[in-house]
């Protein structure tokens, strides 16, 4: 029991941190990766609206369940043989990379007759390590995304570097650009979305722009992933 007040209290804290960082404008998603279903069960009960965010398929399909107020987002690395097993569970996949990936989700959402909200993951850093779309095939993905009637475009994600904020501010100068430009793009107001910063960089991340956060550690304490 103390250790779920502890998760509570973590979480409004955090909420409320955001919310001034922010000015009230972001949403806070709950990096769930590792966590175990009957935390998270316990936190939904506790507060309502509260998002989940899941890294693996694997893990999200082992601990899934519904609650008043509760959705689920998927956050990771997508296989497009793995996109039929979440379609129904998840509000909104955040790491759109492709136009395979894309074209997958959208058959597998005509499938079950729903319109899935899609980020683009956008490869800001040009890191190796990282998914993402460059930032130069980002405007020409999110052309054909447009012209898909079972995908929702919200918007950008990004995961950056881990630098000191001077070493950032190019790069995020360079992902509010490409924000800036899909909504001049695409005026009907459903590009809402810039979701970058983590537990260790999110008020970096809100300062330069992002009105989505992907947060684990702040909120369920550090925890210890397989090799």
């Amino acid at each position: 029991m103390d250790r779920l007040l502890e998760i509570v209290n973590n979480y409004d804290e955090t909420l409320k941190e955001v919310a001034r960082l922010s000015g009230g404008n972001a949403t806070l998603v709950l990096a769930s990766k590792t966590v175990p279903q009957e935390t998270l069960s316990a936190l939904a009960a506790a507060r309502k609206g509260v998002i989940f965010g899941e890294n693996r398929v694997q893990e999200l399909l082992g601990k899934y369940f519904s609650a008043d107020g509760l959705t689920w987002q998927f956050i990771g690395r997508l296989q497009t043989n793995k996109v039929k097993y979440i379609v129904d569970k998840v509000s909104m996949i955040q790491s759109v990379d492709s136009l395979r990936l894309a074209e997958e989700i959208e058959r597998r959402s005509a499938k079950i007759d729903k319109v899935m909200d899609v980020l683009i993951e956008v490869n800001v850093g040009g890191e190796a390590s990282k998914g993402g779309v460059p930032v130069a095939e980002c405007l020409s993905l999110a052309e054909r995304i447009a012209e898909m009637p079972h995908l929702r475009l919200c918007g950008l994600m990004s995961v950056l570097p881990i630098a000191e904020e001077d070493a950032l501010d190019p790069l995020y100068a360079r992902l509010c650009d490409l924000f800036d430009r899909l909504k001049d793009r695409f005026k009907d107001g459903s590009i809402r979305y810039l979701s970058a910063g983590m537990s260790g960089d999110y008020p970096v991340a809100l300062r330069h722009g992002s009105n989505m956060v992907r947060i684990g550690s702040a909120v369920f304490g550090a925890r210890h992933y397989d090799k």
